[in-house]
C-alpha cells in the first residue's frame, strides 16, 4: 500500500512539474531586428493574444536590447483577447533609446514577457506576472541585395525565463533606464487595442 502511494504521489509530482514547465515556457520570446537604417524598409512586430488560457487580457513587456547588450527601450502594452497589437520597429520601439536618437540601434534583440495585467495597466519595470499565451511575429531586414533588402518573416521563439532575467535583466533595467533617460527608453504600443 505504500509503496503504491508512494508511485502515485511521484506520478502526480512529475506531472505538476510537467505543467509548470510547460507554462514557463509559454511566456518569454525572442526575436531580433536588423538592418534598421536610413533606406531599408521598416521592420514589423505584430502580437497577438489568443485569449486560451481564460484570461481576458494580458500585457506584452516588450524589452528592446541593442545588439551590444544594452537595453534600449522598454514598455508594456496591453494586447486584448483575440487582439493584434502592430509595432514598427523604427517608430514604436527603437526610436526613443536611453542614449538619444543619434545612438538609434541598428541591430539588436526583442524580447517579449506575456504577463498578467498590473499597474498602469502594464508596467513593464515591476511586478512583472507571467502569464501565458501571447504570440508575437516579426519581420527582418536581411543583408543588402543589391538596391535592396530582402524582408523575412518569422515567429518570435520561446525561450527560458529564469528569476534572474526577469527581475535584473529586464525589470531592473527597464526602471533603471526609464528613471535615468527622464523620458527617453521608453518605447510606444503602436496600433491595435
Amino acid at each position: 500500500m505504500k509503496r503504491h502511494m508512494l508511485t502515485v504521489s511521484l506520478l502526480i509530482l512529475g506531472l505538476c512539474v510537467l505543467g509548470l514547465s510547460a507554462s514557463a515556457q509559454d511566456v518569454f520570446k525572442i526575436n531580433y531586428f536588423a538592418n534598421n537604417v536610413a533606406g531599408a524598409p521598416d521592420q514589423t512586430v505584430r502580437i497577438d493574444n489568443p485569449g486560451t488560457d481564460g484570461t481576458a487580457d494580458l500585457c506584452a513587456m516588450i524589452y528592446v536590447f541593442q545588439n551590444d547588450q544594452q537595453l534600449a527601450e522598454c514598455c508594456g502594452c496591453l494586447v486584448t483577447s483575440n487582439g493584434l497589437r502592430t509595432l514598427s520597429v523604427g517608430t514604436n520601439l527603437t526610436n526613443n533609446p536611453l542614449t538619444g536618437i543619434s545612438t538609434k540601434p541598428a541591430n539588436g534583440v526583442i524580447k517579449i514577457v506575456s504577463a498578467a495585467i498590473n499597474n498602469s495597466p502594464c508596467d513593464p519595470t515591476s511586478n512583472v506576472t507571467p502569464t501565458p499565451s501571447i504570440r508575437a511575429w516579426g519581420s527582418h531586414n536581411q543583408n543588402k541585395v543589391g538596391a535592396a533588402y530582402p524582408v523575412t518573416e518569422t515567429e518570435f521563439s520561446d525561450a527560458t525565463l529564469s528569476g534572474e532575467e526577469l527581475e535584473f535583466n529586464l525589470e531592473t533595467q527597464c526602471s533603471f533606464a526609464q528613471r535615468l533617460g527622464s523620458g527617453k527608453a521608453v518605447c510606444t504600443c503602436g496600433t491595435g487595442d
